[in-house]
């Protein structure tokens, strides 16, 4: 085996289940968290932005014989005067941050990113940058972020685990299929969960005939709107039942009533510039995850010519390990080994502005969101999702 790869860590906050541990964790103390298999990465610094009374940063810098630095550009060149990394991991979630009027989380993963490309400019070399999540809260900072990126050729890569998680049943649509229409379920804090849902949907959408094109407009239906949408058929009522009967856990009781009680329901109808329609349906209030059955995130879409839609349920490993997020890290360490993204950042910088325009027209009353700047275009690659044998629950 090659040398480790040299990591820094840019976090917002290393306590037990935060994505820092769930993530970096992993290269710590081992894919499962069990010191067995473990990617072909070092954690050598780390740059913690808040410390809270449960904080686990600074005992596993002693334990595992790394530096936590009190700024980005010294844990990104290690105090020396040269980028001394091979690789920087951001992940800005969780923590105490504002909310701006519209309800979005002023996380800072554009000053992370900044910080981070400021001493790649300064060096005069890049490595390669993931970055948790969606790229930021807002599309200005998502699209600055992408573009700087481009202008430097960091080797750049987003977004969450639902891509690469557990399928149930193993879904691959295959790449240049005639999808037409699709609705996935969501369920959970509108902005946070909302974004998962949205991947779920779209790493479905890029591999319709054509790869993705881009997003004509967005909006965002209170519960009340999504059902007379059902009602009127501008949500495919076929669609959403397949996708909830992949949902494994739910209340008993009529969905509509129980949707309609909560004020954390409603929809995202997407309009795709190439015509493809796809609905988001955050079924808050029917939708639960309390009982481990693996999460509400499910998605159905039809094919031309099938006679039934397909569908599958995106699997969450929620007790320890945490498993998902193996397969996440798994798509971060080819990427610092190879310098080429696994999947491109693309989808996630798509994603990113899909769930901007939702909290827009969700605080403005349910307006029709104009995307022209979603003109965003790629391919899909075949990078593959978990289809390994759940392993067993640990305790740590």
């Amino acid at each position: 085996m090659p040398e480790p790869k040299r990591i820094a860590a840019v976090i917002t906050e290393y306590r037990r289940h935060s994505h820092a541990d769930v993530i970096v964790g992993k290269i710590l103390e081992g894919y499962r968290h069990d010191g067995k298999v473990f990617p072909n990465l070092r954690v050598v610094s780390m740059f913690v932005d808040q410390f809270p009374k449960n904080d686990w940063s600074r005992d596993l810098a002693k334990r595992h014989n790394f530096t936590i630095y009190d700024n980005i550009a010294d844990a990104v060149t290690l105090r020396r005067k040269e980028v001394a990394v091979d690789g920087v991991i951001i992940i800005g979630e969780h923590g105490t941050y504002p909310r701006n009027a519209r309800g979005q989380i002023q996380y800072p993963r554009r000053r992370f990113f900044e910080a981070v490309t400021d001493v790649f400019a300064k060096h005069r070399r890049v490595v390669p940058v993931f970055s948790d999540k969606h790229l930021a809260y807002n599309w200005a900072d998502a699209r600055w972020m992408y573009d700087r990126a481009r202008d430097l050729m960091v080797p750049f890569m987003a977004g969450s685990s639902i891509p690469v998680t557990w399928r149930r049943p193993s879904l691959r649509l295959p790449r240049g299929c005639e999808l037409t229409e699709a609705v996935a379920i969501g369920y959970g804090p509108f902005e946070g969960y909302g974004f998962h849902a949205l991947e779920g949907l779209q790493c479905m959408a890029e591999r319709r005939r054509g790869g993705e094109t881009g997003v004509r407009s967005v909006t965002c239906l209170s519960p009340q709107q999504m059902w007379d949408a059902v009602d009127r058929g501008v949500i495919s009522r076929e669609l959403l039942d397949a996708a909830m009967s992949y949902v494994p856990a739910h209340a008993t009781g009529d969905v509509r009533k129980l949707t309609l009680k909560n004020d954390g329901a409603g929809a995202f109808l997407i309009d795709y510039r190439d015509g493809f329609k796809g609905v988001v349906a955050m079924l808050n209030g029917w939708v639960h995850d309390s009982d481990g059955s693996g999460s509400g995130f499910t998605f159905a879409g039809r094919i031309r010519g099938e006679p039934r839609p397909v569908g599958c349920q995106f699997y969450l490993f929620q007790p320890d390990p945490f498993a998902h997020f193996e397969y996440l890290l798994k798509a971060i360490d080819a990427m610092m080994q190879t310098g080429h993204p696994a999947y491109p950042v693309e989808r996630t910088l798509l994603t990113t502005g899909l769930i901007d325009a939702v909290m827009i027209s969700r605080a403005e009353k349910n307006r029709r969101v104009d995307t022209p700047y979603l003109d965003i275009r790629y391919q899909p690659t075949e990078w593959g999702f978990a289809v390994d044998p759940l392993p067993r629950p640990i305790k740590r």
